[in-house]
């Protein structure tokens, strides 16, 4: 077989090599795009994992029920303002209240200068607080318990 004039073996070998690598390169893409869209349907099916949860423990009249659970989320913020992570309609309340937050492992409680402040466990929280599970939170006349997140479904 005789080559095309200018196109010698080397450069041959060249070219099928770069066509070589780059159908490589395409099935290296190919293939963790399907991982992604695997992992994405598997993360969509079982949901975002619950970090905690707060459970109210007594309320005010037209408040949430006693035994009430919210989900929390790395950053949850109560306040009398409908844009709050936990929105509580209480005069009591500010707008801007407290704000719990999940750092590495664990839950920190901080008042947002609050007018009535933030209680922890019956003691008025001055700055930032570590919470365990099992800690009360009182925002205005709402007391709420801080709970282990619910065990996820199997999916």
């Amino acid at each position: 077989m005789t080559l095309p004039a200018g196109l010698d073996a080397v450069a041959l070998s060249l070219w099928l090599l770069r066509i070589a690598f780059l159908g490589a390169l395409y099935l290296f893409l190919l293939a963790v795009a399907r991982l992604l869209v695997r992992d994405l349907r598997t993360a969509s099916e079982t949901g975002p994992a619950e970090l905690g949860r707060l459970v109210v423990v007594a309320s005010f009249e037209n408040g949430p029920p006693t035994g009430a659970s919210y989900a929390l989320d790395a950053v949850t913020t109560i306040g009398r303002d409908v844009n709050n992570t936990i929105s509580v309609d209480d005069p009591f309340v500010s707008s801007d209240h407290a704000v719990l937050t999940f750092r590495g492992r664990r839950w920190y409680l901080e008042d947002r200068g609050s007018t009535n402040g933030t209680f922890l466990n019956g003691a008025p929280l001055a700055g930032i607080a570590p919470l365990g599970f099992g800690d009360e939170v009182q925002v205005g006349r709402l007391r709420v318990r801080l709970d282990r997140p619910r065990p996820s479904k199997p999916a």
